[in-house]
């Protein structure tokens, strides 16, 4: 069945029954011409994402859960690096009137499956038509009791990282050789699929390419609580190490130092990677999408988190594997960026 055989009316009232969870927080749904939350003692935290069929999602390679899944973490995860909690969601999707409902069911459980793994609710949104392909925008509010901004490191502080970087920008040169869909979903514990890594012929097996692959087609959006308190500035890596750094380092108006031999790579990572022809390194740096949190402390607090460097007063250089020193810039994934 196609959406125009369906409507508008029809769909929105498909939408209220998909994200039918209810919270005392909500006074008022969908359904009105506006939700209505609960006010609270915590600062307010908004953000907004979009994902343009064709510039971030290409469905020859993805699937329409995956789509769903990867629109509601990557927003929950700009929530996470201000140090806050995600609560409510708003969806905008701009849809051709050709589409299957088979399409659309299955980007909602993608959507759903997201925000039960992470307790959010969809409150409301707009749905319209589309000439062209699929476009989604999703509009996150979340609380925070103390809100981290990217312009709070100094000088003599620590930069840490919540985990493994560059999996995700392995997982997407696989996903472009493999040049089909992978259908893992969220709830899967094992997935095996030989005929696609049959066809890249490097001898990979599905525990070391899975990982990889679920880094880039269902990423997770890391939770600050463990080092929230003693956070000073915060980011999450979406446009890669180098890039997000920069960024930080321009709001805050200091340098930083990075050693490369602390840089965190899964051994997922370095066997594909050298299996690809790949630097393993360089996807850690500026591979970008794997929506870890990279903050500042100072260097006095206990921090449960991976170490990577220091916060200078202006210089911007990385320390290589001989302990040599170079400069770096902003490196990394840019919209509009020839």
């Amino acid at each position: 069945m196609k959406l125009s055989s369906v409507g508008e009316l029809t769909l929105l009232e498909h939408i209220r029954r998909s994200f039918s969870r209810k919270s005392k927080n909500i006074l008022a749904g969908i359904g009105d011409d506006a939700a209505v939350v609960k006010a609270s003692d915590k600062s307010l935290l908004a953000t907004t994402d979009m994902m343009i069929e064709g510039i971030h999602f290409d469905l020859d390679y993805v699937t329409p859960y995956q789509v769903g899944y990867k629109l509601v973490a990557v927003n929950l995860s700009d929530i996470y690096a201000m140090g806050g909690k995600p609560a409510f969601m708003l969806l905008d999707m701009a849809v051709n009137k050709n589409t299957d409902m088979n399409f659309i069911n299955m980007l909602f459980s993608g959507i759903n499956d997201a925000l039960n793994r992470y307790n959010v609710y969809l409150i409301g949104g707009d749905v319209s038509a589309s000439k062209n392909g699929t476009a989604l925008s999703a509009t996150v509010l979340g609380y925070a009791k103390k809100y981290i901004r990217r312009s709070g490191a100094h000088s003599g502080d620590r930069i840490y990282v919540s985990g493994c970087l560059g999996d995700s920008a392995c997982g997407l040169e696989l996903l472009k050789r493999i040049r089909r869909p992978v259908p893992m979903q969220t709830g899967d514990t094992i997935f095996r699929a030989p005929g696609s890594l049959k066809k890249l012929k490097m001898n990979l097996t599905w525990n070391t390419a899975g990982p990889l692959l679920r880094r880039h087609l269902l990423p997770e959006a890391r939770d600050p609580g463990d080092f929230v308190r003693n956070a000073t500035s915060m980011i999450d890596i979406s446009d890669g190490l180098l890039m997000d750094l920069s960024r930080l380092c321009d709001e805050s108006r200091v340098g930083a130092r990075i050693y490369l031999e602390k840089v965190p790579l899964s051994f997922a990572l370095r066997e594909t990677a050298s299996r690809l022809g790949i630097s393993p390194i360089q996807l850690a740096l500026s591979g970008g999408e794997d929506y870890e949190l990279l903050f500042t402390a100072p260097a006095a607090k206990k921090v449960k988190a991976i170490y990577i460097g220091d916060i200078l007063k202006s210089k911007r250089v990385i320390v290589d594997m001989a302990g040599k020193e170079k400069p770096f810039s902003a490196e990394g994934y840019q919209h509009f960026h020839e």
